[in-house]
């Protein structure tokens, strides 16, 4: 995701790459961004958080939840704006990041591809339609890589096809089936989850009823649709002074 969100800053005519920043000790610490996408940039690696803040408006994290979580702590000292791609948080630090929207503007969401985004409002309006008699499973497929399951993208679908259900998907969710598990519960949300390989990132909400199945998909071939929304994300947020958006905000689907 970094060297997709640096080609996608610099393809961009409006937008400036002001900073990079790793990791301490990450070998690419101290050399030219561009070196990782085969161009320049002029824009040298830090790990110097709080530089790299202090040079941007925007700041765009995809790594994990701690990481993010002292990343905004920068941001709120600093008074920037914040776009998070981070997925795999417990309820206490996004709590944590609505508490640091209250002062400055933060753009989070479990997916960033415009792609997703339209895909959530089609489940929408597809459980409203198909609330009786369907049996609701979400199956997603990630690279080898990838730490968290279910992914961020899958658990949003359940949230968005349960509340559109009246279900609390906290307690109608099933992760993973193993042995003599009886009859389908009928206001059960199934998961199932792959990894694997380098697939970018599969997602599928079948609802499965008698004599039909109707499966609503999206499938990234390449993580630049995540890079592009995130600079959408960037975008949306230029003179906001606080507030806390996702991508349905960004996108006005609301």
């Amino acid at each position: 995701m970094g060297r997709m969100l640096i080609e996608a800053c610099l393809d961009a005519p409006d937008v400036e790459l002001a900073a990079v920043f790793d990791r301490a000790g990450s070998p690419f610490v101290g050399r030219d961004a561009g070196e990782l996408i085969g161009q320049p940039a002029g824009v040298t690696i830090t790990d110097d958080i709080a530089a790299a803040v202090q040079a941007a408006d925007c700041v765009i994290d995809f790594t994990l939840p701690e990481g993010t979580l002292t990343h905004l702590a920068e941001v709120e000292r600093q008074g920037k704006a914040m776009v998070i791609g981070t997925t795999g948080f417990s309820a206490e630090q996004k709590a944590r990041i609505a508490q640091a929207a209250e002062s400055v503007p933060v753009v989070f969401a479990p997916n960033m591809a415009v792609g997703v985004n339209a895909v959530f409002k089609l489940l929408e309006v597809a459980a409203r339609i198909l609330d009786e008699g369907y049996d609701i499973e979400v199956i997603e497929a990630h690279h080898r890589l990838k730490v968290d399951a279910p992914s961020g993208t899958a658990l949003r679908m359940g949230e968005i096809v349960a509340r559109e259900l009246g279900r609390d998907l906290e307690t109608c969710a099933i992760y993973g089936r193993e042995g003599v598990t009886g009859v389908r519960d009928e206001q059960t949300i199934g998961f199932s989850t792959i990894r694997g390989g380098d697939v970018v990132g599969d997602h599928t909400v079948l609802f499965a009823g008698i004599g039909e199945r109707i499966e609503i998909t999206h499938k990234s071939g390449s993580r630049v649709s995540y890079a592009r929304g995130a600079l959408r994300g960037a975008r949306f947020l230029r003179g906001r002074r606080n507030g806390l958006f996702d991508m349905q905000d960004v996108l006005g689907l609301r």
